[in-house]
């Protein structure tokens, strides 16, 4: 089996501002694959202040997939890393980022480093394929993600 490095970003508005945007986005919860319009669950494993394991069993193409995250937190630079330690998408890394935009708002910067694995051979193509797919599938989850925390951000304020 091969494997194959894909990339590919988007970045998300917030009407949050930058720190609250940020803080939200770190707090792990067990009921965040609802929010993603996902079933599931999750289990949080806090190892320290800047380090989390996720294990998430999730319904895929009617199938439960098992997969566990490494999370590592910067809190002064707003960015963390997400990469799979275990499951299909092995090895995979995401990168996050949120900026100020103005006092009221701000913006994540979203970076997917997945690999794929294939026993046939993926042409160029094919990964860009891949990218964009990947792309739209992430980007749709950060825009219920945004709606949900604007909403408890504006019912807190």
């Amino acid at each position: 089996m091969r494997a194959y490095s894909v990339k590919y970003d988007f970045n998300q508005r917030f009407s949050v501002p930058a720190r609250q945007a940020f803080n939200w986005c770190i707090d792990y919860q067990p009921s965040d694959l609802s929010l993603m319009n996902e079933s599931g669950t999750r289990r949080i494993l806090k190892l320290n202040e800047d380090t989390i394991l996720l294990k998430e069993t999730a319904r895929q193409n009617e199938k439960a997939v098992t997969k566990t995250r490494l999370v590592k937190i910067n809190k002064t630079s707003m960015s963390w890393t997400n990469t799979h330690v275990s499951g299909p998408s092995l090895h995979s890394q995401f990168l996050y980022t949120i900026v100020p935009e103005g006092k009221r708002a701000s913006r994540l910067f979203f970076t997917g480093l997945p690999v794929c694995y294939s026993v046939k051979h993926l042409s160029k193509r094919a990964l860009r394929q891949i990218a964009k797919s990947e792309r739209r599938v992430d980007s749709v989850v950060w825009k219920h993600l945004a709606k949900a925390m604007e909403r408890d951000f504006h019912r807190n304020h």
